[in-house]
């Protein structure tokens, strides 16, 4: 009856573990989140994206040689939910689905104007059939 028990009591920290952003809870990192109440706006997003990820993401979504598009399935909201986008924005991040390299971090940028690029983004990803 013990093991049982032990067994149920592993099982259940194993799924609140998987519960907790574990990179984020590992380094001791906040999560970044955007004002509340704030309304993101898409034509600031598109400013703020020419002027912090375009160099690297292009100035259509499509990539360039030293980032990947942003306007691809990988980065649909299923996949790359939008506080993935706030955190690579805060503290970068390591090189995954592509081979572009680690991703910087961009800290001029507030949780308030990433709001604006996803916002941005995402009608991008839209209007290219991406959902």
């Amino acid at each position: 009856m013990r093991n049982i028990l032990l067994v149920k009591l592993a099982v259940l920290v194993l799924f609140i573990a998987c519960l907790v952003p574990l990179d984020s809870y590992a380094q001791g990192r906040q999560i970044p989140r955007p004002s509340a109440g704030l309304m993101p706006d898409r034509a600031a997003g598109k400013m703020l994206y020419g002027a912090n990820c375009a160099k690297c993401h292009g100035a259509d979504l499509r990539g360039t040689e030293e980032g990947p598009p942003l306007a691809h399935r990988i980065y649909a909201p299923s996949h790359h939910a939008d506080i993935a986008f706030q955190i690579a924005a805060k503290y970068g991040t390591r090189q995954h689905h592509w081979n572009f390299g680690d991703m910087a971090p961009v800290k001029e940028l507030t949780p308030d104007e990433v709001a604006h690029i996803i916002a941005y983004v995402r009608d991008a990803q839209r209007k290219a059939g991406i959902k």
